[in-house]
């Protein structure tokens, strides 16, 4: 064994040390980073090849180690309802995902977001949130990459008119109330326009309130009438079209529109069962016959029927639960999405990550789906600075979901993630790093030694 394999050896032991006291002063450094996880030191030894002659010493490698598949404990911070400040956290598998602002997109469980002056929500580190922005027909997710991902921004939402495309109306119509259409009347679908004080029957009415495409609200009567046992009319009309009572008797009818008479937005024949109560069919304008089915999934023959309303677009109304009870007219639910021109109240967060405005009107609309990803091997991420990682070949390819699903974890609102770091435990660490390094550096310093008094056999 040469005296110099002695110092080569320890100075492995004391460079392996000092690796390990850096990793303890990360970890101490970032025992209160939100979402950091805790870095540990692992040793190996290396051997040099042995002869009969002699020993040659070996040395000390040092592995560090990410613990990133370790849960932090939850720490409730209560920002979750404005969009200044928004506080996430994933409690189990997955990583929220951000971008860098030039199309590099990292994963991370640091999810204290902050809105910025254009309205991206961005972490202590710059990272902004990436989201699926939510549209009528849902979202357009990737399951093993970033595409489709957009940075979540909601200063588009903070002024926003959203026209109403769908709602549902559930009302009770009276199996008791009589037939009352005869030979001088005439149904809300005629409208009257020949003979402005002709009487228009109808057995029950009301009136919604939706939105069209400026945010401006509309309102549409809706007019029930008894044709037949078991069969309704029902009437939608455009409520600015209604003539005030200072033009006509029998006001609101006719509905005008420059003075002259105007058709419905649509007309609708409702059948029920013979048990008279379940609605069974509805024919729209006159054309084929749809059978209701409340429990269908695919949209056909639930009982919708669809209304242009003014100034907007096509809207679906939901209509299959009216019943038809011996009770009188209650309208029992009614349900429709947009909203006016306004500002943003509050936001919400829920557990599969998505994102919901509430308008200071009281109406909701849904904004961003936030994802999780999840890798095969998190340990194997690449961690970057930001408290960021990176995938690759050893952490495995990225899957994307959605929280509180398939085995991803679910998102917390208004808390984060705390760092994984154990004071104790770096504290206990560093005693012994330090005491291994001085037991290297004194087999350095007798290696030395020994040197020296070879040095001297020469004198």
């Amino acid at each position: 064994m040469s005296i110099g394999g002695i110092m080569r050896t320890s100075v492995s032991g004391m460079n392996a040390q000092a690796t390990r006291l850096g990793t303890v002063a990360e970890n101490i450094a970032n025992s209160d980073t939100t979402g950091y996880k805790q870095s540990q030191t692992e040793f190996s030894s290396l051997l040099l090849p042995q002869n009969s002659g002699g020993y040659n010493s070996g040395s000390v490698q040092a592995q560090v180690r990410t613990l990133i598949s370790q849960q932090g404990g939850i720490s409730y911070t209560g920002n979750s309802t404005t969009a200044q400040k928004i506080d996430l956290m994933v409690n189990g598998n997955g990583f929220f995902v951000v971008g860098d602002g030039s199309g590099g997109n990292y994963l991370t469980r640091a999810g204290s977001f902050t809105q910025q002056p254009d309205g991206s929500l961005v972490n202590a580190a710059g990272f902004t949130l990436q989201g699926y922005p939510v549209e009528a027909d849902g979202t357009d997710n990737v399951l093993n990459g970033f595409g489709g991902l957009q940075d979540v921004n909601l200063s588009s939402a903070l002024l926003s008119a959203n026209p109403t495309t769908k709602g549902t109306l559930t009302t009770n119509l009276d199996e008791a109330s009589d037939i009352v259409l005869t030979a001088s009347n005439v149904l809300p679908s005629e409208n009257a326009a020949a003979a402005p004080n002709t009487t228009v029957t109808y057995t029950a009415f009301s009136s919604i309130q939706v939105y069209d495409n400026s945010g401006k609200a509309v309102k549409l009567d809706i007019y029930y009438t008894k044709t037949a046992a078991n069969t309704w009319e029902m009437t939608v009309f455009d409520g600015s079209q209604a003539s005030s009572t200072s033009a006509s008797t029998t006001a609101p009818f006719p509905y005008l529109a420059s003075g002259t008479a105007v058709a419905p937005l649509t007309t609708s024949v409702l059948e029920f069962e013979t048990s008279k109560y379940s609605l069974s069919s509805i024919v729209q304008d006159g054309g084929t016959a749809i059978a209701v089915n409340p429990d269908a999934d695919d949209g056909v023959g639930n009982g919708i029927i669809t209304i242009d309303v003014p100034g907007g677009g096509t809207m679906s109304l939901n209509i299959s639960d009216t019943t038809q009870f011996t009770e009188d007219f209650l309208p029992l639910k009614a349900e429709v999405d947009g909203n006016p021109a306004e500002v943003i109240d509050k936001v919400s967060t829920s557990k599969d990550g998505t994102i919901t405005a509430t308008f200071t009107s009281g109406t909701t609309r849904d904004l961003f789906k936030v994802p999780l990803a999840l890798v095969n091997s998190p340990d194997n991420l690449e961690p970057l600075a930001g408290n960021v990682y990176s995938a690759g070949v050893e952490s495995g390819t990225i899957l994307m979901g959605f929280g509180d699903s398939g085995g991803f974890g679910e998102i917390i609102s208004g808390a984060l993630e705390d760092s994984t770091v154990d004071l104790a435990t770096e504290l206990t660490t560093m005693i012994e790093s330090q005491r291994s390094y001085t037991a290297n550096s004194k087999v350095f310093q007798t290696g030395s030694e020994i040197l020296d008094v070879l040095v001297n056999l020469k004198r």
